[in-house]
């Protein structure tokens, strides 16, 4: 029977190292957090990093705007906290509303206070292998493999789902540790024969419980990074981990698998932001 993976589990522990790195260096770390309406979804997402950025001794600052903000108004809020010194990281809560431009406002912070790591030149680094920072979900699938008792180098990776989010850095990340990747995508035929193939399995497609046993290798590494609400209620995943647990060797959960590290990898994001801008 394959193992299942907290990444739970490794958050907690990543984010007593943080606390107890910025209490020792008494350091001062903010992260503005940007909400635009009152999107349920949205506020549990801002009320889940306020939560982890007080367990850790980061500030949290959210900058609540009404939901017929205009994008020119969002953008000078962005310029603004880009001209404060006490602001370390700067956070949008995506979705936005339809008649912003998140694409334009996401390129209004700037490069050192972009903990998400999604502006032009934050991804470009990332392809140069520059110093930047990586999007928060990737970082934290790799700190999730590089937890397992396993080699990157020369297995093979499959990942499906090339979004810009996840599937695409992810891809480079994996590349840079010398594994060999494939990437998988809508239009890719017979999906199952390049699945099966995987040492390493990442999905993110957003299609609950899209991968089975018969798409698996024996003894691959999955990592699950769909969040898909069931008609019950309950969350699960883009693979099927009850159908696959007994073939795999290891295996993320949804929840408490990759989601936890997402948000923990943002608050490394901000310390980091902090310590760059410090030097």
């Amino acid at each position: 029977m394959g193992e299942i993976v907290y990444g739970s589990v490794i958050a907690d522990k990543m984010r007593a190292d943080l606390r107890e790195k910025i209490i020792k260096n008494k350091d001062q770390v903010t992260l503005a957090v940007i909400l635009v309406g009152n999107d349920p979804a949205s506020l549990s997402y801002v009320r889940g990093k306020e939560k982890a950025c007080a367990q850790v001794g980061i500030q949290a600052k959210t900058y609540t705007c009404d939901q017929n903000i205009t994008e020119r108004e969002l953008q000078a809020l962005i310029k603004k906290l880009n001209n404060d010194s006490d602001i370390d990281g700067i956070l949008v809560q995506l979705p936005l509303p339809k008649h912003i431009n998140s694409t334009k406002v996401i390129q209004s912070i700037s490069v050192a206070k972009d903990v998400d790591g999604l502006t032009v030149e934050n991804v470009g680094r990332l392809y140069c292998k520059e110093p930047t920072f990586v999007p928060c979900t990737p970082l934290g699938i790799m700190a999730i493999l590089n937890f397992l008792p396993i080699k990157l180098a020369g297995k093979h990776a499959v990942v499906v789902g090339r979004s810009e989010l996840v599937g695409a850095p992810i891809s480079r990340l994996l590349l840079e540790a010398n594994a060999t990747v494939t990437m998988c995508h809508s239009y890719t035929k017979d999906l199952s024969f390049y699945t099966k193939q995987a040492d390493i399995l990442i999905v993110a497609v957003g299609k609950p419980q899209f991968i089975n046993a018969q798409d698996v290798k024996k003894d691959a590494v999955v990592i699950d990074v769909g969040v898909n609400r069931q008609a019950n209620g309950k969350l699960c995943g883009d693979v099927n981990l009850a159908s696959v647990l007994d073939k795999v060797a290891y295996i993320t959960p949804v929840p408490k698998g990759v989601g936890p590290m997402t948000i923990t990898m943002l608050l490394w994001n901000t310390y980091e932001a902090h310590q760059r801008r410090m030097r």
